[in-house]
Order: structure tokens, then sequence, then C-alpha cells
């Protein structure tokens, strides 16, 4: 019953961060590869820096911004699952930024122009070269759930890991193995790892029914 709790927990928190980080780095990565502004490629680096952040780090931070003492301590959320949630979005938000940055500036610059002399808004515009993009912006959410369902530093320290509450696989998977419950740890890992092959199995035929259309 408590792994049944466990990987209920794991895939919420991890599946709410990365649709936030979705909210977040579809239409900030669509911003910074149609606009053209002063600044743009600062920003871009500093995306591309946070896609390497160390969880540990953004755990820190998170930690120190919801504890008791911290800007955002009246919240209460340190120790719960929206702690995760929010540690886990200022992981993957960056990593579906870049990448939707990066997906539609590969596509052909003379698309954008043609779009708006048919007569598009600025929305239908967008909308479209998303659907041109779906493909790579499907890898990019992919990579965005990725980088978080398998996180465990920054859950650990904004969580607590604590029994019934905060616990999540990757947790419970170094808990079981600093008590050198090896087997108990394995067992946890190879679920996490078939738990992670189905969702991305099911996102990577969604994308390859997109290739053959």
């Amino acid at each position: 019953m408590e792994i049944f709790q466990i990987t209920v927990l794991s895939l919420q928190v991890s599946t709410i961060a990365t649709l936030i980080s979705l909210l977040i780095g579809l239409p900030l990565g669509s911003w910074l590869a149609l606009g053209n502004f002063r600044g743009r490629s600062f920003i871009l680096s500093i995306i591309n820096t946070g896609m390497a952040l160390p969880p540990v780090v953004v755990g820190l931070v998170v930690a120190m911004s919801l504890w008791r003492s911290g800007p955002l301590g009246d919240l209460r959320l340190i120790y719960t699952p929206w702690a995760i949630v929010i540690a886990q979005t200022v992981i993957a938000a960056p990593v579906v930024t870049g990448l939707t940055a990066a997906a539609l500036e590969s596509l052909d610059a003379r698309l954008q122009q043609q779009l708006l002399g048919l007569g598009a808004s600025r929305l239908q515009m967008v909308w479209y070269l998303w659907r041109e993009a779906r493909l790579p912006l499907l890898a990019a959410l992919m990579a965005g759930f990725g980088s978080v369902i398998s996180e465990v530093g920054a859950s650990m320290m904004v969580g607590g890991n604590i029994r019934g509450q905060t616990r999540v696989l990757t947790t419970a998977i170094v808990l079981e193995t600093s008590k050198g419950e090896f087997d108990n740890a394995l067992a946890l890992s190879a679920l996490l790892l078939i738990l992670t092959y189905l969702i991305n199995l099911g996102l990577t035929t969604i994308q390859q029914r997109g290739v053959k259309k």
C-alpha cells in the first residue's frame, strides 16, 4: 500500500510540475525564438544555463525561500508536496523553454512572414508554428518530464522525505539504500524505470504518429 502511495505521489508532483513548466516554457520559448529585441541573447544564455542547473542548488534556493524565515515562509509550503512541485518546476521550466526556442528557431524563417502576409494574426501565426514544430515540442515535453521524475536532490531538501506525505520514488530509493535494503531499492528503481518508460512510450507513439502524417 505504501509503494502505491509513493508511486501515485511521484506521478502527481512530476506531472503537475511538467504541465506548469509547459505553461511557462511554451510561451516564453516562443517569445525568445520569434522576438527580435535587445538582450535576447542574454536571456537565452540564462535559459540555457538553467537547463543544466544542479537540482541540489534549486532545492537549496527553494528551501530558503519557503523556510519559515524566508520570503515565502508564511505560505507554510516547506515539507509539503507543493514544495516539491515548485522545485521541480524550477528544474523543468528552463528545459522546456530552451528546447521550445530551439524548435521554433529551426523552422524556415520565411514561414513567419508568409503567415503574416496571408493575414494571420500574431496568435494564429504562433499556433501554426507550434503545429509545424509539434514533434520537437513533444521532445521538449518528454525532456521536461524526464528531468523531474528522476530528480532526487531538490525533492529531498524541500520535501523532507516524510513517510506518507512527501516520500516519492527517488527519495524512497535513497532511504532504502542508506538502510542497506538493496533489494527494496532495486525494486523501487525498477518500478521508476518502468513508469518512466511507459510514459515516454506513450508520448513517443504520439510523436511518431505525427511523423507518419
